[in-house]
């Protein structure tokens, strides 16, 4: 008798630890999932902004806006980073109306941008959390894709002047 307690012990433990893995595998699987999700959500929301800069550019402002969206619309991926953080910059020069519905659609877009980013970032975090724990590397759970990298912008939220009107 005793030796089948030690035999249902062992499977029962075997049993926790099985049920353990797989819910850490599906885990990572899954923010890893969220985060690849979360990073194609940020490459929209860059094109939406940069595309609305370049209509902006085209109707209101110069040269040096509309060549900074173009960059941003164009630029591969180890570029990307570069093109974007310099049309916030060209964005930041320009004195945008909120009343004028182009100057509204690039605000929006910025602001939506900021939200973007930074739902990216949480995720990459934690999918790259998850993945760096001893147990998760040892057994390659995170095997066949790539790590989750980090976007790194400057904040893209565009100050806008207060409307005088209302003060």
């Amino acid at each position: 008798m005793p030796g089948m307690w030690w035999t249902v012990g062992a499977v029962v433990v075997v049993g926790l630890l099985s049920a353990y893995l797989n819910w850490t595998a599906g885990r990572v699987r899954r923010l890893q999932d969220r985060a690849e999700s979360a990073a194609r959500a940020l490459d929209a929301h860059l094109l939406r902004r940069a595309a609305a800069a370049a209509v902006l550019a085209e109707q209101r402002f110069g040269v040096e806006l509309y060549a900074a969206a173009r960059m941003a619309l164009d630029a591969g991926p180890q570029e990307r980073e570069t093109a974007e953080n310099d049309l916030t910059r060209q964005l930041r020069v320009v004195a945008l109306d909120p009343a004028d519905p182009v100057c509204e659609a690039v605000i929006a877009a910025s602001r939506r941008l900021a939200l973007a980013r930074q739902v990216h970032t949480d995720l990459v975090r934690d999918a790259r959390s998850a993945r760096s724990r001893p147990l998760v590397r040892v057994l390659r759970m995170g095997r066949g894709r790539e790590w989750p990298r980090y976007f790194d912008i400057d904040d893209p939220i565009l100050v806008v002047p207060a409307d005088v009107t209302t003060g």
